[in-house]
């Protein structure tokens, strides 16, 4: 007996004659079949096209997500979870570009549920700065109003104040930058490296070392940048503000040169980078990777990123100190002989010779044609081996040094002595050099940290009155290897009323100096 007071009265008429229940949910499922996938349409599409607005709280974002979702699983959509997940991530504004790129690059692996509480923590995040920002330029502006009232304050009730007249000393020597007496070089007011003074206030986290062959891939810079220009191949030079840079805190910087780049990455390959902008302000060299998918390369990341075109690998490289490094051949000169410069693409070798010369450690061809003719390489067709640069560096030897020169006879008879610096990280009192005092005949050596290097003058009177005291002798001989902080004139009349000769090694002998 079919139960028909569920129906309604248009439908209970209509499926009367029907004679089972099978008979009427086939009709039904003919009348109303169309709608569930119209509905089904509509909530996969609404989904789809789903974007969190600006100021839109995350919470009530993802309940809309969730929503869509259940309507169109209900009707039969089937979306796996990791599509799932990617929708919802893509959605999300703006202001969540750095979870994205997160989650781009670490491939996390999130349920819904785990998602929303990742991005509900983003969101605090990002409030917690934007509030702790508006505080601070509140309380910037309000100290120095304040500051600036004390001060009116304070004048009218002193009244004029008598400025003290400054003994000011003059000092000797000449800068060692632009040659004018009455300064030092760290005071030239001609001097590039002079910190600007303003109102902000920086902290570098990413303690590494400087260096002009190293490059570090960008995914969010929109050119590529180098801050010197060794390795040019043609550049043209621009006037000021003609091309203007802006870093990721708004400030805008003058780039002075455009070109191309020629990295090296070992004797077969090179990366050859076009429009390169030269900006003696950056301390990092950047590659763009929307650059590199102008020309057709692609870039993947993981814990390592390659960088390949046409299927082929190029180059890959590290993640080091949250900084993905290239990897590359320094040793190779970056100044060498200008070949093809508007040749985009990189050369790869197809000499299967050569190639399995290097996976094999770089052994000779006679050690190749007997793995060919005992059988693990019997497919290789063996050819000429090409001038290996590897080869050829790692068998160059280099000729002792078998001069001897005189050794003192005894104590303070001869003292050697260098500078070192300045170090890419301060130590602690803002120390950047180190200066060296080494006795020749006993070996045994001073070290004193200095803020400047104009400070090795008073460091040597330092151990000069310590080791002349102690010992009861004197100094006969300083030698050093021509540094400008020994060749001021008070070091050297210093060194002549005392009676202390002043040596000098030899260019490019360091054995020279103990």
């Amino acid at each position: 007996m079919l139960h028909y007071g569920h129906y309604l009265d248009v439908l209970q008429q209509q499926h009367e004659g029907m004679e089972s229940a099978a008979d009427i949910m086939m009709s039904l499922e003919e009348m109303f079949a169309m709608k569930s996938r119209t509905t089904k349409r509509e909530a996969v599409t609404a989904f789809m096209n789903l974007r969190m607005k600006p100021g839109q709280a995350v919470k009530d974002h993802m309940m809309k997500v969730i929503a869509h979702l259940n309507i169109a699983e209900l009707h039969g959509a089937e979306i796996d979870g990791e599509t799932k997940i990617d929708m919802v991530v893509n959605s999300l504004s703006d202001s969540f570009d750095q979870f994205k790129l997160d989650y781009t690059l670490n491939k996390k692996e999130y349920t819904l549920q785990g998602l929303m509480q990742d991005v509900q923590s983003a969101e605090k995040i990002l409030v917690k700065g934007k509030g702790q920002e508006i505080h601070m330029v509140g309380k910037v502006a309000t100290v120095k109003a304040r500051q600036k009232v004390k001060k009116q304050q304070k004048k009218k009730q002193l009244g004029p104040i008598k400025k003290e007249t400054k003994k000011v000393t003059k000092i000797k020597g000449k800068c060692f930058l632009c040659g004018e007496k009455g300064h030092w070089k760290r005071n030239c007011p001609k001097s590039q490296n002079k910190k600007e003074e303003g109102n902000l206030n920086y902290l570098e986290t990413c303690f590494l070392a400087d260096s002009t062959d190293s490059w570090i891939i960008d995914s969010g810079a929109t050119n590529h940048v180098c801050y010197s220009l060794q390795g040019f191949q043609e550049r043209r030079k621009l006037s000021k503000n003609e091309i203007n840079l802006r870093l990721g805190n708004g400030t805008l910087v003058s780039a002075s040169a455009v070109g191309d780049i020629r990295v090296y990455l070992d004797s077969r390959r090179h990366l050859d980078l076009i429009d390169v902008y030269y900006v003696p302000q950056f301390k990092r060299n950047l590659i763009s990777v929307s650059c590199l998918n102008k020309f057709g390369y692609s870039v993947t990341f993981n814990k390592v990123f390659i960088i390949s075109k046409n299927d082929k690998i190029i180059c890959q490289g590290t993640l080091e100190n949250g900084l993905y490094f290239l990897h590359r051949n320094i040793s190779h000169s970056l100044d060498t002989e200008i070949t093809e410069p508007n040749h985009k693409r990189v050369k790869l070798s197809t000499d299967e010779t050569y190639l399995w010369h290097l996976r094999l450690g770089h052994i000779n061809l006679n050690r190749i044609k007997r793995l060919v003719c005992d059988g693990p390489l019997s497919d290789l067709k063996v050819d000429d081996l090409p001038t290996c640069e590897s080869c050829l560096e790692g068998k160059m030897t280099k000729r002792t040094f078998s001069a001897k020169g005189a050794r003192a006879t005894e104590c303070l008879g001869l003292i050697h002595t260098d500078v070192c610096g300045p170090m890419s990280i301060q130590a602690r009192g803002g120390y950047e050099y180190f200066i060296t005092f080494t006795d020749d005949y006993s070996r045994f050596g001073y070290v004193y940290l200095m803020r400047h290097k104009s400070d090795a003058f008073d460091m040597f009177k330092a151990f000069k009155a310590e080791v002349e005291n102690q010992l009861e002798k004197h100094i006969k001989i300083l030698r050093s290897d021509r540094g400008g902080e020994y060749l001021s004139g008070e070091f050297q009349q210093y060194l002549i009323d005392n009676g202390i000769v002043s040596q000098f090694s030899a260019p490019g002998t360091p054995q020279q100096m103990g």
